[in-house]
């Protein structure tokens, strides 16, 4: 239910709370990434809220009439869960539980679910049907960008690529942490053991967000966190809000679970052409190990995935077969549209970009 803003109570809250937070800026601000504009009625009003201290400004039914895949409403979910991240500069840590920004949030993730839920309807309901296409066919996490980049990608591409995929990379696993708490036995310790992985095993200069800053800097790219957000276009921030969705909610622990498997159970064949991509175009070695790198990784994490986690979380819960089912279908779903999007822009020799990237420097800045 989309909230009313007029509303008493609501009112009275949000001057409460501005107060509140007003007077702790000062101090409990986070020094995280800027906010970047907005782009319809729905990011607006959560950057004015966060720019203001004060509660998300909307007309009812604002939620209800947007395009669920367009720019206005993937940016405004966006910014909604970094709040839960890293937050941004400026914006007071209690902002993260702000009543009427999750309110707001509520409502576009269930118009967000509602669009995935239709267009998916048709979905696989079994592990083993959701699985199979990737297991006979694998398939890269985007279709087939990655066999373009290997093949005759030019080194612009390897750049946008890398640029869009930050806003994933440069948080790589925190997404996924969310759902240790709420497994056991063997689901939670193979979960726990994959993602010690992609923390680097107990070494910062291993972490695997790290690793992908070290690739960014060999591309000539800013490899500041949320740097490349503005320039974002929906279709990414889609797949990245899909992981944010459903890590933040218990209720959605089998989606995280089947999209997790997803990523993995992919991303070693697609690492290993995107290697190869990066030497190719001469991008520099920390580019080329970050894939190198995954190929190794995820072909263990994929086994253990799948027979630990998804099999301990059904030996746990079996009625979760179908959630972990559509959280596969949904990551597969969303990924394609990306490539489409990416692969659009590429065939016509443009930008996938909402801008362009600034030329490369010698010195690798921009």
């Amino acid at each position: 239910m989309t909230p009313s803003i007029t509303s008493t109570t609501s009112s009275t809250v949000a001057t409460t709370a501005t107060t509140a937070t007003t007077a702790t800026t000062a101090t409990t601000a986070t020094r995280g990434p800027r906010l970047v504009e907005p782009r319809g009625t729905l990011s607006a009003a959560v950057t004015d809220a966060l720019r203001s201290h004060g509660a998300p400004a909307y007309r009812p039914g604002a939620v209800l009439t947007a395009d669920p895949w367009g720019e206005d409403l993937q940016l405004a979910l966006y910014l909604l869960y970094e709040l839960h991240y890293r937050g941004f500069d400026g914006v007071d840590d209690d902002r993260e539980w702000d009543p009427e920004l999750l309110r707001l949030r509520q409502a576009m993730e269930a118009r967000f679910l509602h669009a995935l839920s239709t267009e998916l309807s048709d979905a696989p309901r079994s592990v083993a049907e959701a699985f199979a296409p990737l297991l006979v066919e694998p398939l890269d996490s985007v279709g087939g960008l990655s066999r373009h980049l290997e093949r005759k990608g030019e080194l612009w591409q390897v750049r946008e690529y890398a640029a869009l995929r930050s806003l994933y990379h440069l948080k790589e696993a925190d997404p996924h942490v969310w759902v240790i708490p709420r497994l056991r036995g063997r689901a939670k310790a193979a979960m726990a053991a994959i993602e010690y992985d992609e923390f680097g095993a107990g070494r910062p200069d291993r972490i695997h967000a790290q690793l992908f800053a070290d690739l960014m800097e060999d591309l000539g790219l800013d490899p500041a966190y949320g740097r490349y957000l503005d320039q974002a276009p929906a279709p990414l921030l889609a797949t990245v809000n899909l992981m944010s969705l459903f890590g933040l909610h218990r209720s959605h622990r089998g989606f995280l679970v089947g999209h997790f498997a997803c990523v993995e159970v992919t991303s070693s064949p697609g690492s290993r052409r995107l290697a190869k991509a990066m030497r190719r175009c001469g991008a520099g070695p920390a580019a080329e190990h970050f894939y190198a790198e995954h190929v190794e990784a995820d072909a263990v994490h994929e086994q253990v995935v799948r027979r630990e986690v998804i099999g301990g979380l059904l030996a746990d819960e079996p009625s979760l077969e179908a959630d972990i089912a559509f959280g596969c279908a949904a990551t597969v779903h969303l990924e394609d549209r990306l490539a489409e999007h990416i692969g659009a822009a590429w065939g016509e020799g443009r930008s996938a970009l909402r801008t362009p990237l600034s030329a490369r420097t010698r010195e690798g800045a921009e």
